[in-house]
């Protein structure tokens, strides 16, 4: 494909560069609505760009129509979507805001305390017109231009290039997964939290501690073979690994051409982690005004969940409601202001791998039982090795004393049939209502219970 000089889609709005589906977009969609007592009923299915499918051609001929060309690399423009970003809050004064690493459990806090949630970054996805699903190289030679162009109008962003056939399937060989983390506070941020903040307002950053093998490319370029989102180990991404080959050819390729990139820092922070001038900076900035910033480490998406679930519970008790009836999400099926309506327990799984359903399935054995369990499992659209069966899922349901749900819908195209954002608010809004809704949380309530329910798991709340 061939480089163009200039870019004419120069300026692109923030909702054109943050790729379709991905997490954090449906996450502060979600947040955004849930603030204006809204549910997610009108998000519906995610872009190919964010989905796996089997066939490559026609991930590649749907990846065209929503994914970002070479020639708008250089309109990336990273202020203007953290303006997108903010913009879509309501224009009114906050006790605090939660920032950081996109994790759904961090929007229920945020949506409990009644305040916003801004992601330390965003992600999008570029064509790959000749790519391959088995050419790492191959992938972080075409990343490498098109994070260049996007770097040179936007020096305070760090690139980070995940290639990872076993979450993204044969979309791992049409386009390029990039995920664009702020190395300093955005403008737009420091304007928002400046505007919208009232007097010595908390600050809330939450960090995604996960580390994985990482190779640096150039300046504010970094590559990742594999992710911990996908449920597998690095090892698992190596060229003799039999679960590489398994996936190899489940996304369409033949490891042939599976050549990995040098690694540069054998435990670098994850696609999802917080870059340090981002944390500095939000540090300075709190200084300055006179506001605390409280930060909490999360050693991985599980432990921020069951934290958030008995903060919730404790929550809805308090304010004399029974805190028996769990709502288990999954990926981008969740609805937050529903689960306020209703008055749900929620524990969020980052994705159907087993290690995500391990974890809830560990802490509802150890937790008070809940009356009630309704399972949202999210279809990755792809088979994979490290995914959760059914049955898996099912199991998660039983431990429901009297309501055993796992939704019907989601599971019918289970695993290969993507499922609207949309069909989590269908299901929630048959609940019974639970109102009026608690008085919102208080920020140093919600850190204390962070911390009890969290400590013993590595939750690190500071």
């Amino acid at each position: 494909m061939p480089w163009a000089t200039t870019a004419p889609d120069a300026g692109l709005s923030g909702d054109r560069v943050v790729a379709a589906g991905s997490t954090a977009r449906v996450l502060v969609a979600a947040a955004a609505r849930a603030l204006r007592g809204l549910d997610c009923a009108d998000l519906g299915h995610p872009g190919p760009s964010s989905r796996s499918t089997v066939a490559a051609e026609p991930a590649r001929r749907d990846a065209g129509r929503v994914t970002l060309t070479a020639a708008q690399a250089a309109g990336v423009d990273g202020e203007r979507v953290a303006r997108w970003i903010v913009g879509q809050y309501p224009r009114q004064r906050y006790p605090a805001v939660v920032l950081g690493s996109p994790h759904a459990a961090a929007v229920h806090l945020a949506v409990a305390l009644g305040v916003p949630w801004l992601p330390a970054g965003f992600e999008m996805t570029a064509q790959w017109t000749h790519g391959a699903v088995d050419r790492p190289g191959a992938a972080l030679d075409h990343g490498a231009a098109f994070a260049a162009r996007v770097l040179a109008g936007n020096p305070d962003l760090h690139v980070r290039q995940v290639h990872c056939p076993a979450s993204r399937g044969a979309l791992a060989g049409t386009t390029l997964s990039l995920v664009a983390r702020w190395r300093s506070l955005p403008v737009a941020y420091a304007r928002f939290l400046a505007d919208r903040l009232t007097r010595r307002s908390a600050v809330l950053l939450v960090g995604d501690g996960r580390g994985w093998p990482v190779s640096d490319s150039g300046p504010g370029h970094s590559f990742q073979l594999g992710s911990p989102a996908s449920g597998l180990e690095p090892v698992d991404f190596h060229p003799d690994s039999p679960t590489l080959r398994q996936v190899l050819r489940a996304a369409g390729g033949t490891g042939a051409g599976w050549e990995p990139p040098p690694v540069t820092a054998a435990r670098g922070s994850a696609e999802h982690g917080v870059e340090p001038g981002f944390t500095s900076a939000l540090d300075q900035w709190t200084r300055t005004r006179g506001h605390e910033l409280r930060q909490v480490g999360v050693p991985h998406p599980g432990v921020l969940s069951a934290a958030t679930a008995d903060l919730y519970r404790r929550w809805l008790r308090r304010a004399g409601k029974t805190g028996d009836r769990l709502v288990v999400e999954c990926g981008r099926l969740l609805d937050p202001w529903q689960v306020v309506r209703a008055g749900l327990v929620p524990y969020w799984c980052e994705n159907a791998t087993r290690r995500s359903v391990d974890d809830v399935e560990w802490w509802l054995a150890g937790s008070e039982p809940f009356n009630s369990v309704d399972v949202l499992p999210e279809s990755p659209g792809m088979r994979s090795p490290a995914l959760a069966g059914l049955p898996q899922w099912l199991a998660v349901a039983a431990f429901g004393r009297r309501r055993r749900a796992l939704d019907r819908t989601a599971a019918r195209g289970y695993p290969v049939g993507p499922v609207a954002t949309r069909r989590a608010t269908e299901v929630l809004r048959g609940q019974p209502y639970d109102l009026p809704t608690p008085p919102p949380l208080g920020v140093g309530e919600a850190l204390a219970g962070l911390h009890e329910a969290g400590a013993s798991l590595g939750l690190a709340v500071s």
